[in-house]
């Protein structure tokens, strides 16, 4: 009888590590991504079922501030995340002792400028005394002034340029008023505003399109190659089979067409 009972726990014992093994192979197999709401996390649903195909489940939890995921990443609780551009993700590790780094660089949003209460929507014609808003973060505001500066609406200093704070206004003829707000507040902002640089997935989700802007940053712009949105993990964790497979995918010609086609020029693929 002991023996019998000796067996049937090593039995019992066999089976609960053999369940405990599955589990931890189901958990490998799952990568979570934070991302923006859009485009990010409508791109990553797009690359879900082509994850499925290589054994992975991809779960995409949404975020609607530039924060959490990337505090998420470097605690584990995010395996990656896809929200931001190279300079603010510098930024971020910068100011605040984090770890992150480049596992795909995936495409770039322009930035536009967006009219706001009852302004002209013509840039010739941007009144005398305007306010125009801009996001409040270190990397976005330098980046729409030197969309404004590109326009002739004010000049910064130079060398301030992907540095560039309101401080670093060196003419502005027109006596524009700009004003910070936080990127996700710009889009609803615009109806308190004459006129707002918005980036392009806020836009986006603000229900704006790219055609709606009177200025989008040119292709050629040096805040374009220094703004490119990518899939972002802790470091060490580039090479880790399930991240390698997902910037793999976000780099495929399909990805590419179905960007090109759903976001009518506001996302443009880097690959």
């Amino acid at each position: 009888m002991k023996a019998k009972k000796i067996i049937a726990v090593l039995l019992a014992l066999a089976i609960c590590v053999s369940f405990a093994a599955c589990g931890d192979d189901d958990e490998a197999k799952t990568v979570t991504v934070g991302a923006s709401v859009t485009p990010h996390a409508e791109i990553l649903r797009q690359a879900a079922p082509l994850m499925e195909a290589k054994g992975y489940t991809l779960v995409v939890k949404e975020y609607n501030d530039y924060v959490i995921p990337n505090t998420a990443t470097e605690s584990g609780e995010l395996d990656a995340n896809y929200f931001q551009h190279i300079n603010y993700l510098n930024d971020f590790n910068a100011q605040n002792g984090t770890h992150l780094v480049v596992a795909a660089e995936v495409h770039y949003e322009p930035l536009g400028l967006y009219v706001g209460k009852d302004s002209p929507a013509d840039i010739a014609q941007i009144p005398e005394g305007a306010t125009i808003a801009v996001p409040n973060d270190t990397t976005n505001e330098a980046r729409a002034l030197m969309l404004l500066e590109a326009e002739g609406i004010i000049t910064l200093k130079e060398g301030a340029s992907l540095t560039a704070t309101v401080l670093d206004i060196e003419s502005n003829p027109k006596n524009i008023k700009i004003e910070e707000i936080e990127a996700a507040q710009l889009a609803r902002s615009l109806e308190d505003v004459d006129y707002a640089v918005i980036n392009g997935n806020y836009a986006i989700q603000g229900g704006l399109k790219i055609a709606d802007a009177i200025a989008v940053e040119s292709k050629e712009s040096e805040a374009i190659k220094e703004y490119v949105n990518i899939l972002v993990v802790k470091e060490g964790n580039e090479k880790n089979e399930g991240i390698v497979a997902l910037a793999e995918i976000l780099q495929t010609e399909d990805m590419q067409k179905y960007i090109n086609e759903t976001y009518g020029g506001a996302v443009v693929p880097m690959f």
